[in-house]
């Protein structure tokens, strides 16, 4: 081995880790999150020979899911910068916003992206679907340097925050994008630090097979000008179709952001809304969306829930069997921990789904987080049959809650 190459392989194993599945060559996912019939090469870490190269300072790892992978995307060219703003819609920025936004004397150069929120294990992560070749210049310092993390996302895995992705994969290192049980996943292929407020990149291909709308965000590098003048310009151009917000380790307290969960039945029966950030971890829906979808309505067993509408056929099918099978003792009504309560995880930005008014919390104080929990398995059962998740599947564990994860008619 040379030196140069030993001291990159260091440099690798410094930065980032590559996050690699093992054992999961004999089950490769397509697009519907199922195995499909012929086994898919799983690349294997960068070892400390390093990787051949091609001349174009793309690696020679196979690539890990061909179906979803684009052209590698090279070396790196162009200047790296920080952006400043998100510009973020539930629909596509036109072609005529775009250029509006890019002629504004104290916008320097913007890149365009197309942004989902997915729910995952109650919380919402946001997943950019972006050219690997160009967003990369806006990625962090030591990501956009690294080359594997590129190949990786144009050979059509997945990057995400380290932290993050070692929370939410799964045994064989997918992460399930969305929360309705039939959901895409997706292979985790790097870990690598993100742009604030974005969770995990994928390619472009792999954006249009989940569903994320095609150019709805952009993100904005503003040069010597301040991102909060800048803002107060694209928040007039933009109107009410977008939401713009200044990125950096908090959100701004009175800003208004987009809510746009993707990903299945249930994220199109919930519906978009925008809201505002109150600080200390809350949130304040627009009204509208309120009005339209949130309801108090009376259920078995628990008396009165306030949760969104379409919840509540198939909530109240599910607490009916289990009062009929003589298991409503095992629901305690005083340990009822809420449905719609719109906030963010604590000590994130991300959104729970609490904030939608599809998940809710039951016998809390004996089903703490990372316990296999004392609720019976029979009303679990009961509960999964009716379209909803359980947080005691997870990896890491939240044995009281319970999310929508499928649309099932009670008739």
């Amino acid at each position: 081995m040379t030196r140069a190459r030993r001291l990159r392989a260091m440099a690798v194993a410094t930065l980032f880790s590559l996050a690699l599945a093992t054992a999961c060559s004999d089950d490769p996912v397509g697009s519907a999150g199922e195995p499909e019939s012929s086994a898919t090469s799983v690349p294997e870490p960068v070892d400390d020979g390093g990787s051949d190269d091609r001349g174009d300072g793309s690696t020679a790892s196979p690539v890990a899911d061909p179906e979803h992978a684009v052209d590698p995307p090279g070396k790196r060219t162009g200047t790296l910068v920080g952006p400043d703003l998100r510009i973020y819609s539930k629909e596509p920025l036109s072609d005529e916003l775009v250029e509006r936004i890019t002629g504004n004397r104290r916008v320097d150069r913007v890149e365009r992206i197309s942004l989902g929120d997915f729910g995952v294990q109650n919380g919402v992560i946001t997943v950019a679907a972006v050219d690997p070749a160009t967003y990369r210049n806006y990625a962090v310092r030591e990501a956009a340097e690294l080359q594997e993390i590129w190949d990786r996302v144009a050979g059509g895995e997945l990057a995400i925050d380290k932290a993050l992705g070692r929370r939410l994969q799964d045994a064989n290192g997918y992460l399930k994008l969305g929360n309705d049980k039939d959901a895409a996943r997706v292979h985790i292929g790097a870990f690598a630090p993100q742009v604030p407020q974005v969770d995990a990149v994928v390619n472009e291909k792999w954006g249009q097979e989940l569903g994320i709308e095609t150019g709805n965000a952009l993100l904005v590098y503003t040069g010597i000008h301040s991102p909060r003048d800048v803002r107060k310009d694209l928040v007039r151009l933009v109107g009410d179709d977008a939401s713009v917000t200044i990125l950096g380790p908090n959100l701004d307290p009175g800003a208004t952001q987009t809510a746009v969960l993707t990903g299945g039945s249930v994220a199109d029966a919930v519906g978009t809304f925008r809201y505002t950030v109150l600080g200390a971890g809350r949130i304040a829906p627009e009204q509208s969306w309120v009005d339209a979808n949130i309801r108090t309505e009376p259920v078995p067993i628990l008396g009165s829930m306030t949760c969104h509408r379409v919840v509540f056929p198939q909530l109240r099918a599910a607490l009916l069997e289990i009062e009929q099978r003589g298991l409503a003792d095992e629901i305690n009504v005083e340990e009822y921990a809420g449905c719609f309560y719109p906030r963010f995880i604590a000590g994130s930005q991300q959104l729970s789904l609490h904030s939608f008014g599809i998940a809710f919390d039951i016998n809390v104080p004996g089903n703490q987080r990372g316990t296999v929990g004392e609720i019976d398995r029979d009303v679990v059962s009961i509960f999964k049959r009716w379209g909803f998740g359980w947080g005691g599947d997870w990896g890491y564990t939240d044995p009281m809650h319970f999310e929508m994860n499928a649309i099932v008619d009670p008739e």
